[in-house]
């Protein structure tokens, strides 16, 4: 009896186990006999020893058959076997910057030693969604549709395109892109409504990306510029995430700044994202002028500028408001910025000669019947200040992202963050 349990255990332990003959209180299996997990199919039930394919037969440090890597623990004693394209990537680490375009926009939001956002900001869950397209459009995931056809459409009703499905190796960017991926071919408007949960579709109540802002608030607090604590509120507590790290806050109040108060009206690409550069390669950031104009649209939209421009007097605050509302304003077109005078009629546009500077306050939907817009409490009605007297001109910022469009970027990927800025454009006439 005891014979025939420890051959029926023998065959179920598989092929590699010790014969029948030896009871159960002799057997001894070794863990080498075990087929290998990586091993192919047909070796698996095969009565061969599989040596040459189990990892812990495998030196450290060598690569198996199916690409895979196999290292030594000492400590435990275990050998672990990894694939490396599932590790970091260095291009991509080099080309993108610590913190994504929706945990920049959150630090600025965040009240330093709160740690939380203003309750009565309405507009930042919904910026947060339109950051995530931009950010998958500045990492070459998202496009426009190439459709020749596509013009007939409005801007923000354009299609979207995944052109790369690889993973970025941030959660919320990663949870979108399959989503995007995997669903039906919607607009760029479509996406940004049902990622924040604005559709009366019941049908499609499952593509609102829920509880962003605490799940950026977490992954800050992982990479330390945040802590957690707990702060009372009358009758409950709450979670709070104080700022740990100011270097980190200072670097994106820098790049805002620069763009609205610095005294030269030209664009410096160096002047951007200096921390962020890849000590192991010395490859600075990609798109640096692209990224650090959205970074200043998305906060001017989500509401957060107030705590970056509160040092300034009130004059000079109001006209940065203003500022940011036309710099928005522009450069939620396309081709961008069709007021600059740039050849092509801005950033993307096709051929053609430089025209006459024309009056940036007659383009754009909200300027034609005079609405206000979101800077709407602003006390500069009009274009009557000089824009070159403080930040950066809108002709510098359009050859800047010519510049990088030319070199770095790819006309679709542009068009697309033309569209969601586009759509947060028009976002104090949507709530």
């Amino acid at each position: 009896m005891a014979s025939t349990q420890s051959s029926g255990l023998q065959r179920r332990r598989g092929a590699g186990a010790v014969s029948s003959s030896a009871g159960p209180s002799t057997s001894h299996i070794d863990e080498h006999d075990f087929p290998s997990r990586i091993a192919s199919p047909a070796n698996v039930g095969s009565s061969t020893p599989t040596t040459s394919r189990s990892p812990a037969s495998l030196p450290p440090g060598s690569r198996s058959a199916t690409g895979s890597i196999t290292t030594y623990n000492e400590s435990t004693g275990h050998r672990v076997a990894y694939d490396p394209r599932d590790l970091n990537d260095e291009k991509e680490i080099g080309e993108n910057p610590r913190l994504t375009m929706m945990e920049e926009i959150l630090l600025l939001g965040l009240k330093d030693r709160q740690g939380y956002l203003s309750f009565w900001n309405d507009n930042i869950s919904y910026t947060l969604r339109g950051c995530i397209l931009i950010e998958l459009a500045l990492r070459r995931r998202i496009a426009i549709t190439k459709d020749p056809m596509r013009k007939r459409f409005g801007l923000t009703e354009r299609m979207v395109d995944v052109v790369d499905g690889k993973m970025t190796g941030e959660v919320l960017l990663d949870e979108a892109l399959k989503m995007m991926k995997g669903s039906e071919r919607m607009s760029v408007g479509q996406w940004v409504d049902l990622m924040s949960g604005e559709t009366w579709n019941v049908m499609k109540i499952g593509y609102q990306l829920k509880q962003v802002r605490e799940r950026l608030a977490k992954g800050l607090v992982d990479k330390g510029i945040l802590r957690t604590e707990k702060r009372n509120f009358l009758l409950f507590d709450m979670a709070t995430h104080p700022l740990n790290d100011t270097s980190c806050k200072d670097a994106v109040l820098r790049r805002v700044l620069t763009l609205l108060t610095s005294n030269s009206p030209t664009v410096h690409a160096n002047s951007f994202y200096k921390e962020d550069a890849s000590s192991s390669s010395g490859r600075p950031v990609a798109l640096r002028v692209t990224r650090a104009l959205c970074l200043l649209c998305c906060s001017f939209s989500a509401n957060v500028l107030e705590n970056a421009l509160n040092h300034l007097s009130y004059e000079a605050r109001e006209s940065a408001f203003q500022k940011a509302d036309d710099i928005l304003e522009e450069f939620s077109n396309w081709p961008m910025a069709p007021g600059s005078g740039l050849a092509g009629g801005g950033v993307g546009g096709g051929s053609g000669a430089a025209g006459v500077i024309t009056s940036i306050s007659s383009n754009g939907p909200k300027a034609k019947n005079g609405g206000a817009r979101i800077g709407e409490g602003s006390m500069v009605n009009d274009r009557e200040y000089e824009e070159g007297k403080v930040g950066a001109s809108v002709f510098e910022l359009a050859k800047a992202l010519q510049k990088e469009l030319e070199q770095e970027g790819d006309a679709f990927m542009f068009e697309c963050i033309a569209a969601v800025l586009n759509v947060l454009s028009r976002m104090d006439s949507l709530l």
